[in-house]
């Protein structure tokens, strides 16, 4: 289901591990709380600590990792009050970015959005998670994009990094995976009808549910811990 991590090439070295790391975060084959082993992460992508480092500080502005005093960079592991209030702010930029969205889009940008959905769709009936996950993320920053508020865009940005993970996380249950298909095939259709108020009310509703199946995901690792 993950892609095998593989050598990197030297071209824009360190951009390329950061790529590779975030994918192993977001994808928990770095958990939560984990400390980021230099050594072992040089030796398994195959790079000198130098761009690990780079990759590693590109890493920290995005929310993703935490450089702490005398224990160096550790997986982001948020609480569930940090989930609460960083899905309450998720949901307000998604629903705007989505209305505005709606109202402005492209016959050209739809047309890309729809093609993403269908190769989308594919990945869902294979299972295939990373695929599927990797082709959700550029959707939702597809619809960020069309909205045409850079302001917006570059806020979304930032608090999306801090979800990744868990949004991953969350299309593990079968069910509610094939919710989260049917909510993005509502979107679709706001967007195709340039219905600003569906498309907000669709993107409320889809990070609602992923807000509660992260907490259930949570709760019941807290309580199998315990």
């Amino acid at each position: 289901m993950s892609a095998e991590v593989i050598p990197i090439p030297r071209a824009a070295l360190h951009e390329q591990v950061a790529q590779r790391l975030r994918q192993m975060l977001v994808e928990g084959r770095i958990a939560p709380g984990a400390k980021l082993n230099e050594r072992e992460l040089s030796e398994r992508l195959k790079v000198s600590r130098t761009p690990l480092r780079e990759a590693i500080k590109m890493l920290a502005a995005e929310g993703l990792v935490e450089l702490l005093p005398n224990r160096g960079a550790v997986a982001v592991s948020l609480t569930e009050e940090d989930i609460l209030h960083t899905f309450e702010v998720m949901g307000a930029l998604e629903a705007q970015a989505g209305e505005l969205a709606a109202e402005r889009i492209t016959e050209q940008e739809f047309a890309e959005i729809q093609a993403m959905h269908f190769e989308m769709m594919a990945a869902y009936t294979r299972r295939d998670l990373s695929a599927y996950y990797g082709l959700n993320a550029r959707i939702h920053s597809a619809i960020n994009a069309a909205a045409k508020n850079p302001v917006l865009a570059q806020v979304y940005q930032q608090v999306n990094a801090r979800l990744q993970a868990l949004r991953f996380r969350s299309n593990q249950d079968g069910e509610k995976w094939k919710n989260a298909m049917q909510d993005h095939q509502k979107m679709i259709e706001a967007l195709a009808s340039h219905d600003a108020g569906a498309m907000r009310e669709v993107l409320l509703t889809h990070l609602r549910n992923k807000r509660e199946v992260v907490l259930d995901q949570l709760r019941a690792a807290r309580k199998e811990a315990s």
